[in-house]
């Protein structure tokens, strides 16, 4: 856990009930032990959304569409998300749970290889979402910042990764994730801060190339 318990707990004690359907989500996850970014990064999402007057999303790795509602949320109603997962069964869930929470008009689910279908895609987002799998992370990057317009935002979970990318002697998914970080950080068209929220969320805006 990256931030202490005491204060993890703190948080989630301030933090308000999340929506009915988020809430039958969340109990999902933790049945299933199933990788949510949870209520408070679901929170963050939303804020950026909300901040940022986004209208268009991409999401990569979307597993039964938890971010993709707090996002959907958040949206205008002329908005729309773009989720991309490999796994059918989720997405699935995935429409069953957006129909539930009455977002579903704003979502559009792909099923297949993140990495394969951004390479299809040409038209740019006001905020992307990346969640898929770790060692994909560095591959993807080049795309998800040629679909990012200007002033636009990714968003980057997992990237701290259980504190695993401060010790010596990684694992491969843990060296993909530093990999990527690293990338990000170095990135002259990108300004990116990892904020330690729950397993690390990094925050990266496109800037305007002179």
């Amino acid at each position: 856990m990256i931030v202490h318990p005491d204060v993890e707990a703190y948080l989630q004690k301030m933090t308000p009930e999340s929506h009915p359907v988020l809430q039958e989500m969340e109990s999902l996850a933790a049945r299933r032990n199933f990788p949510i970014v949870g209520p408070l990064v679901g929170r963050l999402l939303y804020l950026l959304i909300e901040f940022g007057h986004v209208h268009t999303v991409l999401e990569c790795g979307s597993g039964f569409g938890y971010s993709a509602i707090w996002m959907a949320l958040a949206l205008p109603e002329n908005g729309s998300i773009l989720c991309i997962e490999y796994e059918e069964k989720n997405l699935e869930l995935a429409r069953q749970f957006a129909e539930k929470a009455e977002v579903a008009h704003k979502i559009k689910f792909v099923q297949g290889d993140a990495l394969e279908v951004v390479k299809s895609l040409q038209e740019t987002y006001d905020f992307i979402l990346n969640d898929v799998n770790k060692p994909q992370y560095p591959m993807i990057l080049p795309d998800l910042i040629r679909l990012l317009r200007v002033g636009g935002m990714l968003v980057t979970d997992n990237v701290l990764w259980k504190g695993q990318v401060a010790q010596a002697n990684p694992d491969e998914k843990t060296r993909a994730i530093q990999t990527y970080n690293q990338a990000l950080f170095q990135e002259p068209g990108l300004w990116t801060s990892i904020v330690p929220l729950r397993d690390g969320v990094a925050l990266s805006v496109k800037l305007k190339r002179e």
